[in-house]
């Protein structure tokens, strides 16, 4: 049976004086790129304030500028805890697989735990589709997204004979813009002629979807989902883990556990900031949802 946050945070003394005991005095949450990194760190200001009354130690968020430094600050011991994509926890678990533990994913409304790559040009380009970007310009968040990356390079290449993800051979240019929000902006903006992000794909296409990066765009002001149309959509993808260091104290990421599986429940507009839109909150996940991404990514690096 679920515990309540109230819960928790009766017990924060006791873990507290065991945390110290084990030698942490902070603990660390790394938050994906995908938007600015102080809208990040706005997103997750109230699980850091939830997180250090149930620790008893301070807490710290880092948004790195890409995907890179927060996989990097997991395999190095700098991080403690994320919300990771599928392909970003396939790479932190190739480079060492006893660095971090996948223990939550996020629940859409309907109960399922997958999204979507999500295909976008703006509207009054007249790009319908993958075969009106024959010669343009399209963009890829993060070499570490799965959304924004992996499974477009896998999946849009079985669209067309012909489509590879190579600059000049059937789009103009692939260009990487470092991450989901400057993807949306760049095609809003007309820089870029088509992208990748991530969504739900459940909801209204005018809301950016009921989750995702388009929806956190939406929320933020950035763009008028009017303004945008649907090119192309993966099948779906598992929703990423989120993810706890190995060698913190058990207690600790039972704590963090509890805490990240009841903020819905407890606190819904916070849930909405940190899993980027409206969803059930978390349930608990294991490796073994990630190995077909684990095996793609593996491939893909050769």
């Amino acid at each position: 049976m679920k515990k309540t946050i109230a819960l928790a945070l009766a017990t924060s003394t006791v873990l507290s004086s065991a945390a110290m005991a084990d030698g942490i005095t902070e603990f660390r949450i790394g938050v994906l790129g995908g938007e600015n990194a102080q809208d990040r760190m706005n997103s997750y200001e109230c699980l850091k304030g939830y997180a250090e009354e149930a620790l008893g130690v301070p807490v710290k968020i880092f948004a790195p500028a890409d995907y890179a430094g927060v996989i990097q600050g997991l395999v190095g011991g700098t991080l403690d805890m994320s919300w990771l994509g599928a392909s970003s926890y396939a790479a932190t678990y190739l480079q060492d697989p006893e660095a971090v533990e996948p223990v939550l994913v996020k629940v859409n409304v309907d109960g399922s735990i997958g999204y979507h790559s999500i295909g976008f040009a703006r509207k009054d380009a007249q790009i319908a589709s993958l075969d009106e970007m024959q010669g343009k310009v399209f963009g890829f968040g993060d070499p570490n997204s799965t959304s924004g990356y992996l499974i477009p390079s896998i999946e849009i290449p079985q669209y067309k004979d012909g489509i590879t993800m190579d600059s000049g051979a059937y789009f103009g240019e692939v260009k990487f813009t470092g991450g989901h929000e400057q993807t949306i902006v760049a095609v809003n903006n007309g820089d870029i002629d088509g992208g990748v992000t991530w969504a739900d794909g459940q909801g209204n296409w005018e809301d950016g979807y009921n989750s995702g990066a388009l929806r956190r765009a939406v929320d933020a002001g950035l763009v008028d989902m009017n303004d945008l149309v649907q090119i192309w959509k993966s099948k779906p993808i598992p929703e990423g883990p989120v993810v706890l260091r190995k060698q913190l104290p058990t207690d600790v990421k039972a704590i963090m556990t509890e805490l990240v599986d009841n903020l819905y429940e407890n606190d819904p507009s916070c849930a909405y900031g940190v899993f980027a839109g409206d969803s059930l909150g978390a349930q608990p996940v294991t490796h073994a949802t990630y190995e077909t991404i684990i095996e793609a990514r593996r491939l893909k690096s050769k």
